[in-house]
């Protein structure tokens, strides 16, 4: 029996159209995020596993329904599916089979009955996205948008019971991660016509939008840039104290989530005029020797 077959099992999944929508969804997310699932397979306790696939789905719903298509036409589909998710959260039930796994997976860890409408309450912030306008703007859109976004899947990797000093550590983590995401992906985002530093640093560095759509390699767009991965760094340090907060059984995981935004950061910084060029990552070597020992640690610590 395969090692999902078994994750299935330990989760109590044995309904076979149940387990066949669980396989489906970790099809789907393995498609766009291959490292992600091979973390949780190696790295998480079997019974959890298809719960976090289930949460990580929910939120690429989420998404492509907020990315899909003319706007109006997005307002009204994720208006449908966010009556549809908040029709299954009180019922119990749907004829949804991308939505049944979720339901499924929040019966089995009520904390997430809560997290699931927060974000979708939240994402219309993504979908009305139009730049920020001062450092306030953005932590706003973190609060709303990024935070509940992350909770989702972080809520299931916490502790049990109160989860607020959790969720306050998860804050400053995202804070980190959802800056890296914007300097890393900066090109890409400018591609596609989101300007994602606020106007107000661009001002104080005398940076302008066009200097980054054309890709300038100026002085003060490498200054600007080089701040923006400092504060990463900084808050990213202070974000670290998650690990200490979750079960032993997840740390490891959640070391990995961590380690992953250094080793972005890290790469970012090594070459900031390509950012304005195409987006930064970790090198496929040093990812897999970051799983690599946090798979060790996960297995001594099961013994």
């Amino acid at each position: 029996m395969g090692s999902w077959e078994s994750a299935l099992d330990a989760a109590g999944i044995t309904d076979p159209g149940l387990r066949e929508d669980y396989s489906r969804q970790r099809r789907q997310v393995t498609e766009y995020k291959r490292e992600a699932v091979l973390a949780a397979r190696l790295l998480l306790p079997a019974p959890l596993v298809p719960h976090v696939i289930a949460a990580t789905a929910f939120m690429h719903r989420t998404d492509g329904l907020l990315d899909s298509g003319p706007l109006d036409g997005r307002r009204a589909a994720y208006a449908r599916w966010e009556e549809e998710v908040a029709h299954g959260l009180a019922t119990g039930g749907t004829d949804n089979p991308e939505l049944r796994p979720l339901l499924n997976t929040v019966a089995a860890h009520p904390a997430l009955r809560e997290r699931a409408p927060e974000h979708l309450a939240g994402a219309l912030a993504d979908l009305d996205f139009a730049g920020f306008a001062t450092e306030a703007d953005y932590q706003r859109y973190v609060d709303a948008y990024s935070l509940p976004a992350f909770m989702v899947v972080a809520t299931l990797l916490g502790p049990d019971g109160d989860q607020a000093a959790y969720r306050a550590a998860c804050r400053t983590f995202i804070d980190a991660g959802q800056r890296l995401d914007f300097v890393s992906d900066l090109a890409e985002d400018l591609a596609d016509g989101r300007l994602t530093i606020p106007a107000q640093t661009l001002d104080r560095h005398g940076v302008s939008r066009a200097d980054l759509e054309q890709a300038r390699d100026l002085p003060a767009v490498r200054a600007m840039i080089t701040e923006q991965l400092d504060l990463v760094d900084r808050t990213l340090a202070e974000g670290r104290a998650v690990a200490a907060l979750v079960p032993p059984a997840h740390r490891p995981m959640v070391r990995c989530l961590i380690g992953l935004d250094e080793l972005t950061s890290a790469a970012a910084r090594a070459d900031i005029p390509a950012l304005l060029l195409r987006s930064a990552g970790p090198s496929k070597p040093a990812a897999l020797r970051l799983l690599g020992r946090e798979y060790l640690r996960a297995r001594r610590a099961r013994r």
